[in-house]
């Protein structure tokens, strides 16, 4: 059973700059794929300062007045960039 079908939310904090997110994980899924919530530790980066090291994350159930006041941050397109590298012969 995947973590949106068990009604599970995906909390990731930077320790670095104490941000904390609330994110769906059937969108989490989308960006950094089928993942256990451990790996996506490491394929995420703060938006704020850019490290890596610092980011935690968890799922957890969400009862009453805190689900309430949860912001998600929700997915609005993903946009793939075309880079072109040149080399010097």
């Amino acid at each position: 059973m995947h973590a949106h079908e068990a009604g599970q939310i995906a909390r990731i904090s930077c320790g670095h700059c104490h941000i904390t997110r609330h994110y769906k994980p059937i969108e989490l899924r989308e960006v950094v794929g089928n993942v256990t919530i451990d790996q996506v530790r490491g394929k995420i980066r703060c938006q704020a300062c850019g490290k890596r090291e610092w980011m935690s994350a968890e799922l957890f159930h969400a009862y009453g007045q805190e689900l309430v006041t949860i912001r998600f941050r929700r997915l609005k397109e993903i946009r793939w960039e075309k880079r072109v590298i040149w080399r010097d012969e």
